[in-house]
């Protein structure tokens, strides 16, 4: 990263029990993207790195949910999460 390029972090949430889609719970930065990517290891949360990825979702409000437009690459996403999370768990109860 340059020094005059900020870090930047966003953190979406979706839960099938309560909405349709993925909303924007987190974002920021500079110390407080760093904050959010911290608490997110902290939590035993994927974190996923995709500068792209991050600017279209930083332009999103907090609490608003995800377009449909980014809905592709949000799935994406979630899918290789899920992935992760199947093959921890896995590797952990063996």
């Amino acid at each position: 990263m340059k020094k005059n390029e900020l870090e930047k972090a966003v953190a979406i949430l979706y839960d099938s029990q309560t909405t349709s889609s993925p909303k924007v719970v987190a974002k920021g930065q500079g110390e407080i993207a760093r904050k959010i990517i911290e608490t997110a290891r902290d939590a035993g949360v994927h974190i996923q790195e995709d500068a792209n990825l991050v600017e279209l979702l930083s332009k999103i409000d907090l609490g608003d949910e995800i377009p449909t437009e980014l809905y592709q690459t949000v799935a994406e996403v979630l899918s290789f999460v899920y992935q992760v999370n199947e093959k921890f768990k896995n590797k952990i109860s063996s």
